[in-house]
């Protein structure tokens, strides 16, 4: 695997279009990077991230504008985000989209990791970049978050702003504060501890314009078979674990169909996952609770239908299971546990 990791193609298209806009020489530019167009018109490729920033690269410098990230943003649409961007366009709130950022954003590649934390009447939306060059880095985040806020307008149809905007870098030589604050509609200091959007609470709760639940279940379904097939650097626990959620829509599977996936018998993938300090019974378990959690959180599905897809013969022996793991039935957790 490449240091950096990976980049999709759609992640690339909005400085593309940027350039474009800019009269640049797109044609120079990707070979600076080692890369074709034949390879930019495949959406499902995704780039090593060496070649993203070598792309980045030549067109900041092509352009000699200091906010050239910042002002690519203005290319974002569903697909930049690959099916993420439909994932997050077909939830029923801001709030609900915001959270499906962290389970799928590697579908968009390695460039940097989303977390969110509650603080007193808003939630910072952050993102770390894992590019490690100042000036990439910095265009890098700047697009991000600028692309992350005209997406939320666009799918939740409202023209509102963060409370601030925080940059964990010093502002661009040569640029302008107002511009920041013209696009973002806020306050956008620098040197600060994170990266993020201050997003006020009340804003969660606005309802989207397109939100389809059923759409949203097939295309959680298909981002989820999309995430398995990525997994082949990651640790074997994970990886048993991805392939456990992919099985799963088919009813529960048995242990011999998942040691198949790896070309192991049984007792060997037992023996490797208890090298690696687990078992495959953990690692279903903890799959079960994520689901389980995520199922009562985020949807309205009877419980009875939550257990029979986590492969629970009856809902009494579901209750019993949550109950061990969170504390709670599945009725309470349900209730007590914060919507977004």
């Amino acid at each position: 695997m490449h240091a950096l990791g990976y980049t999709s193609v759609p992640a690339l298209l909005k400085y593309l279009r940027q350039a474009e806009h800019l009269g640049l020489d797109v044609d120079a530019a990707l070979h600076a990077a080692g890369l074709t167009r034949e390879q930019l018109a495949d959406n499902s490729q995704r780039l090593p991230s060496e070649a993203h920033e070598r792309l980045l690269a030549h067109f900041c410098h092509g352009s000699g504008d200091p906010l050239f990230g910042l002002h690519s943003a203005r290319f974002v649409q569903p697909g930049s985000w690959s099916v993420l961007g439909y994932i997050t366009m077909n939830c029923a709130t801001l709030g609900e989209a915001m959270q499906r950022i962290m389970p799928y954003e590697k579908l968009v590649g390695d460039m940097g990791v989303s977390r969110i934390e509650p603080d007193d009447g808003h939630v910072r939306l952050i993102w770390t970049c894992r590019h490690q060059a100042t000036e990439i880095r910095r265009h890098m985040v700047e697009n991000v978050l600028a692309s992350w806020l005209l997406y939320a307008r666009w799918i939740a149809d409202f023209d509102g702003s963060p409370q601030e905007v925080w940059f964990e870098h010093a502002q661009a030589a040569g640029s302008d504060l107002e511009e920041y604050e013209r696009l973002f509609g806020c306050p956008v200091r620098f040197s600060q501890p994170c990266s993020a959007l201050l997003v006020p609470m009340r804003l969660l709760a606005l309802p989207l314009r397109q939100a389809d639940a059923n759409l949203l279940r097939t295309l959680e379904e298909h981002a989820l078979a999309l995430m398995a097939e990525l997994d082949d650097d990651e640790p074997l626990p994970l990886r048993v674990k991805n392939a456990l959620r992919l099985l799963m829509k088919d009813g529960l599977p048995r242990k011999e169909r998942v040691a198949e996936r790896f070309e192991m018998t049984v007792r060997t993938l037992q023996r490797h996952l208890q090298q690696a300090g687990t078992s495959y019974q953990q690692i279903l378990d903890g799959l079960r609770q994520e689901l389980a959690e995520h199922y009562l959180l985020h949807s309205d599905l009877p419980i009875q239908d939550i257990a029979q897809y986590l492969g629970f013969t009856e809902s009494r022996s579901f209750h019993r299971s949550f109950k061990g793991w969170t504390g709670q039935t599945p009725g309470e957790y349900r209730k007590s546990a914060p919507r977004h």
